[in-house]
This record gives structure tokens, C-alpha cells and sequence, in this order.
């Protein structure tokens, strides 16, 4: 069984992990995390007591963060310390904690993905096709929509995607449109355009579970793994 660690647990997608891991005989939550300032950060889930303390990590085989950057790389070096296996979702990451990531995964197994969903990175697989065989008389704009309280613009999806079209396509994205409305959980619309014809890539996620579904596939990947390394999603579902 693993052992099973949850960081932002107030949070909506901790409250998603908490509620699915609990209905999976696979895992055992041993310890619920949250920041010191949270309004209820004294609270029980489950007749789980929140800490406030990083270190209550010891003893657990995998860390799932969901969390702000700033909070990630701090929780990375306690993982570091402590020898627990990391599932990192946070986005808006710079590109120097990028880095610290890739550092620490030499010493620790790290899944990062700036997207946890099944489908999503089904969605990164067909893009990085169509930008291959479309050729450059197609150009490529990307959309994303998520909910008024995302605070990173473009998502850390949209990026993603911009960067497998690039690499695969060997040309620039024209255009990332970004929009920000409602409750919106996230829509992400990969368009090739030609004089001839368009091909759209679409997927839209209906409710949160399908991230919080990844990210316990993805610790299940992670929590086999005895060597330090840094995986995707790409390798957790066998698509690279």
C-alpha cells in the first residue's frame, strides 16, 4: 500500500485527491498538508489532523503537490531530505525552479506535468503528430480558457502545447489566446489552419476529477520507482 502524502489540502484539487485516494484501496493518506496562514489549517479531514510541518512527510512513499510555486520548491527539498517520491502539478513555475526540479530529480523520482489529465496528455500526443505531418503551410494558434481565479496566463498547458507544436513543427505557434470566465475548469483547442482546410484538437475538462485521476495514476508510477529520475505523464501512460 502506499503511503501517500497531500499537499494543499484545503484546496480544491487536494480536496479531489483526498476524496478519490480514499476510495482506492491502493493508498493510505498519512499525511495532509497545508500552509500555516490557511484559515483551516488546524482542521481534520478524515480524522486526518492537518500539519503545518513539511517534515511530516518522513516516513511517506509519495508527495502529490498541487500548490503554488514559491510552496513546491520548498516542499521538493524536504522530499530531497526525507527520500519521498514527488507528483508535482503546480504551474506557473519559472524557469529556475523548472530547474531546481530537474536537479532534485537526480536525487529523488519526480512525475512533473503541467497537466495531470488522461486526456490532456493524449491531447499533447495527436499534437505533436499533427504539427509533424501538417507541415508549414499550416499555421498554429492555441486556446485556453479556465475559471476567473487562475492566476498564471497563458496555462501552463497552453505552454506545453505550444512547445510540443514548435519542437514537432519546426515553426513558431502564431498566437496563444487566453481567457479567463466563470467557473470554467479548462478548454484547450489546438487549431492547424492551411488555404485549404482546418484541424482542430480539442479537449475539455468537465470537473477536476480528471486531474486529481492522473495525478494517483501518476503516484502509482512514481511509488515503483527505485532509481532518481524525472517522468512526465507522456511516460506514465506509455506514450513517449
Amino acid at each position: 500500500m502506499i503511503q501517500l502524502a497531500i499537499s494543499g489540502c484545503q484546496g480544491r484539487m487536494g480536496q479531489s485527491i483526498i476524496r478519490l485516494a480514499s476510495e482506492d484501496k491502493n493508498f493510505a493518506i498519512k499525511t495532509l498538508l497545508e500552509n500555516k496562514d490557511h484559515p483551516q489549517a488546524n482542521a481534520k479531514i478524515n480524522d486526518i489532523q492537518i500539519s503545518t510541518d513539511i517534515n511530516d512527510i518522513k516516513g511517506c512513499n509519495v508527495l502529490i503537490e498541487f500548490t503554488t510555486p514559491e510552496a513546491t520548491i520548498k516542499n521538493l527539498q524536504a522530499c530531497c531530505e526525507h527520500g519521498v517520491r514527488m507528483v508535482i502539478g503546480t504551474t506557473g513555475l519559472s524557469h529556475e525552479q523548472v530547474e531546481e526540479i530537474k536537479k532534485a530529480s537526480k536525487k529523488i523520482p519526480i512525475v512533473y506535468s503541467s497537466n495531470m489529465s488522461v486526456g490532456v496528455n493524449v491531447l499533447f500526443k495527436l499534437t505533436d503528430i499533427a504539427a509533424q505531418k501538417t507541415g508549414h503551410s499550416y499555421s498554429i494558434v492555441i486556446t485556453e480558457a479556465h475559471h476567473i481565479h487562475k492566476k498564471d496566463s497563458p496555462s501552463g498547458t497552453a505552454k506545453t502545447l505550444e512547445q510540443i507544436a514548435e519542437k514537432a513543427g519546426d515553426r513558431e505557434v502564431t498566437k496563444i489566446n487566453s481567457i479567463r470566465e466563470g467557473e470554467i475548469v479548462g478548454d484547450h483547442d489546438v487549431i492547424f489552419e492551411s488555404e485549404q482546410d482546418i484541424i482542430k484538437l480539442s479537449h475539455h475538462a468537465k470537473n477536476r476529477d480528471i486531474f486529481a485521476k492522473g495525478a494517483l495514476v501518476a503516484a502509482k508510477f512514481i511509488a515503483g520507482k527505485r532509481k532518481a529520475g524525472l517522468f512526465n505523464m507522456q511516460d506514465v501512460l506509455g506514450l513517449n
